[in-house]
């Protein structure tokens, strides 16, 4: 596995690990506000421990968007996504065997910080509200990383700004769908919690990653990007 690919392995993971963690393990004591914080706080360990080598995407939705705006090669975009989704089932997993350890633990009670909609779910939002949720999150956070991120933005603030937008995005969203806006979190707790987890999982896949995509094409276009930076190739 190559550097940029192990950053990006264990980067997902810290995300996934922070961020779903929180919810399984501690969401009863902190709630959603505890919950945003941390998967927001997950991003800026993540950025400022990682970004150096691959840059800290995890998530191919970003990554999705990164290679619509022509800064990121097909390749790295394949190897960056198959990195991301082993890391997010590997601290999946992690929590799973962590919640395990309490007796009164059930994954089909209690779940795994799985995404979802419907009754039964957070506040029981319908499939379209959770489609446009997660669309227009996720073309939100990608449009902030593809800003923070180009040369011209401000020096060493871009994991702190993508980390409060990630919080913020949590705070709108988390009654709604859980929030996903990246679709390893969501399989990562899918692959363990099956049923309705696995079977709504498309809607997190294909919404974040045309959210992500249309950020990318927006940026690459020189709507969204700095007029000082120039496009590449």
């Amino acid at each position: 596995m190559s550097g940029k690919a192990l950053a990006e392995f264990i980067g997902t993971f810290i995300l996934v690990f922070f961020g779903v963690g929180s919810a399984v393990l501690m969401g009863t004591h902190i709630g959603f506000h505890g919950i945003a914080m941390a998967f927001g706080l997950s991003i800026v360990a993540a950025a400022y421990g990682l970004g150096a080598i691959s840059g800290a995407q995890l998530n191919p939705a970003v990554s999705l968007g990164f290679l619509a705006s022509g800064r990121m090669g097909g390749g790295d975009f394949v190897t960056y996504c198959i990195a991301q989704i082993l890391g997010a089932v590997a601290a999946a997993g992690v929590v799973y065997v962590i919640a395990s350890g309490k007796a009164d633990y059930s994954i089909t009670q209690n779940g795994l910080g799985q995404n979802g909609w419907g009754t039964g779910y957070n506040g029981g939002y319908t499939m379209f509200a959770a489609l446009v949720f997660e669309f227009v999150a996720t073309f939100l956070f990608v449009t902030v990383i593809l800003g923070a991120t180009q040369t011209d933005a401000p020096a060493g603030f871009g994991g702190l700004a993508i980390g409060l937008t990630l919080a913020g995005i949590h705070l709108v969203g988390i009654d709604v769908t859980g929030v996903s806006v990246n679709p390893a979190r969501s399989i990562g707790p899918a692959v363990f919690a099956g049923g309705q987890a696995l079977s709504q999982l498309w809607l997190f896949i294909l919404a974040p990653l045309a959210g992500g995509a249309l950020a990318g094409a927006l940026h690459g276009a020189g709507i969204t990007r700095s007029p000082h930076v120039k496009p590449r190739g």
